[in-house]
């Protein structure tokens, strides 16, 4: 299998189907793209039923180009990170694994267009966001949620609007931002920089007012970005973490015991914005992402500082946090609901407290004039006092 068969058959699958997100090349299956979250076969000529152990080791042979890094990275660490790029049709972020004797390749597919604010709709809180002098900027949620998009439109927002050098540090390089107001200088873990620890070490020296880090990884790169925060830069980076509060944990849990009370006293310093985000089911097919967002005031400094307590939680504070821009995943799950975007079976899969996301969407029904219920026919039984006094 050669360069010309393996872009070939990328090709196929990328037209395959409308908004294909990812490819996958797994052994005892057909090729797939995902798309709207679900697999889905691709038909090849001639048809490839099950792909073989042979086919999927060519393919990722093929993909790693005699890279020794990268060679030497699967075979030490099981898995390897890459970027591929197909001339003319696409770009794409590689992972090729080991599993049971056999390799398996994911491609997702990187979008060549850098979006704005505006077209993925982003909560008003972005645009304070691009506004920020120095601290640290979280952006967090599972896998494939959209983080590295929000913080592309974030990066183009700053981008249009301050003369700043701005030096990126991602594994790959996912989108390329030219050059308008900001300067931009990206650099790819493996090609540029070996670790995310090292690059943003070297990044302090190399005079830039804003850096991104493509994920907090470890211990090291966290406290060199609390340390470049401190010392007036603005840190973007990604978690993975599913809400405000496990995003502290997270990061206090990389430390030790005795670190702790230090450890909080800094994020409580420089923690600017913390932004979680998942990817629900939209109505009519497609999907439609839901935030909880969390600044930064008084209050959440002091549970940063002290932790959560039973009558002081990230939640409630987020909750009473509206005017400053903040949401809970639930109040923007209800909002989305209010605009028929999601069902109310989404809804309630993907709230973070079921009741409360119950209670206003019966208030969006009631006020819509529809049902809240699905009891029906409810009578007063005239008869129950009457046979009480038999007994």
């Amino acid at each position: 299998m050669k360069k010309q068969e393996i872009d070939h058959i990328l090709t196929k699958m990328l037209d395959a189907y409308d908004n294909v997100s990812d490819l996958n090349i797994t052994v005892g299956k057909p090729f797939q793209v995902e798309r709207f979250g679900l697999l889905t076969e691709v038909e090849l000529t001639p048809p490839i039923n099950t792909i073989t152990p042979f086919q999927a080791e060519i393919f990722a042979l093929n993909l790693l180009n005699q890279e020794r890094r990268l060679v030497d990275n699967l075979i030490s660490e099981g898995s390897c990170d890459l970027s591929y790029e197909l001339p003319g049709k696409a770009r794409f972020r590689v992972n090729i694994f080991s599993q049971q004797g056999n390799y398996s390749i994911v491609l997702r597919k990187l979008e060549t267009k850098i979006p704005t604010c505006e077209e993925l709709e982003l909560p008003d809180a972005f645009h304070k966001m691009a506004e920020e002098k120095n601290g640290i900027i979280l952006v967090t949620g599972a896998t494939g949620t959209g983080k590295t998009t929000s913080l592309a439109a974030l990066l183009n927002e700053i981008n249009e609007s301050k003369s700043v050098h701005v030096v990126t540090l991602e594994d790959p390089v996912e989108f390329q931002h030219p050059h308008k107001k900001a300067t931009f200088n990206q650099r790819e873990m493996g090609t540029d920089f070996d670790t995310f620890a090292n690059g943003l070490r070297a990044a302090l020296r190399q005079a830039p007012k804003v850096i991104f880090v493509g994920e907090m990884r470890d211990r090291e790169t966290v406290e060199i970005g609390l340390s470049a925060a401190e010392t007036g830069h603005l840190v973007l980076s990604t978690l993975h973490t599913i809400d405000s509060g496990q995003t502290v944990n997270r990061i206090l849990g990389m430390f030790n015991t005795e670190e702790e009370n230090q450890m909080r006293i800094r994020l409580a310093d420089t923690v600017r914005w913390i932004v979680c985000q998942r990817l629900l089911p939209k109505v009519g097919g497609g999907r439609v992402a839901a935030f909880e967002i969390m600044g930064t005031n008084l209050r959440v400094k002091e549970t940063i500082l002290h932790g959560e307590s039973e009558d002081k939680t990230f939640y409630e504070i987020i909750s009473a946090g509206n005017t400053f821009g903040m949401t809970t995943f639930d109040d923007y799950i209800i909002g989305l609901f209010e605009q028929g975007l999601i069902t109310e079976e989404t809804a309630l899969a993907y709230a973070s407290r079921r009741g409360i996301v119950g209670r206003g969407m019966d208030s969006i029904k009631s006020a819509r004039g529809e049902a809240t219920t699905d009891i029906e026919d409810l009578e007063v039984d005239a008869d129950y006092s009457k046979s009480d006094k038999a007994f």
